[in-house]
């Protein structure tokens, strides 16, 4: 296990509106505002886009994700956490809840959703932690690390 301590620093309330994206509106707002680690917590509507809904083979040595498109509106909550990637870029990994009608799907925002008319986002500084995102040669995409565990360059 990795682990690093930190203190909340900045709380920032967002509006997202009809259109916008995910991941790109989170991290575009963390990098105008000097956010590098952040936790975020989101509640709304999502009108399309594609969830990362799991591996094609769990036991497989590369990880192949599996995508679902987003052909509705659904409702949406959603958490995730910003830290920065090795480039210093605010990177964020946010996984959401999305239901419409009696049906329910879960999954990761990272290939892009677009908000359907307003989400509100609540943004929670993380100060004081070195933590960032790293891409695991392991794994083929970027991981929470340090920069002492070895796998951040």
């Amino acid at each position: 296990m990795l682990q690093s301590q930190g203190s909340i620093g900045r709380v920032f309330v967002l509006r997202l509106e009809d259109g916008d994206s995910l991941p790109g509106s989170i991290e575009e707002f963390a990098a105008t505002n000097n956010v590098t680690r952040a936790v975020c917590l989101l509640l709304g509507g999502v009108g399309s886009g594609r969830l990362v809904v799991g591996p094609q083979d769990g036991a497989a040595e590369r990880i192949i994700p599996m995508v679902n498109p987003i052909q509705a509106v659904h409702e949406a909550a959603a958490v995730g956490t910003i830290f920065p990637d090795e480039s210093g870029a605010p990177r964020l990994h946010m996984h959401a809840a999305l239901g419409r009608g009696e049906s329910a799907t879960t999954g990761c925002v990272r290939q892009g959703v677009d908000i359907w008319k307003l989400a509100e986002v609540v943004v929670l500084e993380i100060n004081g932690t070195d933590m960032l995102r790293a891409v695991d040669p392991a794994f083929g995409f970027e991981v929470l690390t340090t920069r002492d565990s070895g796998n951040a360059t």
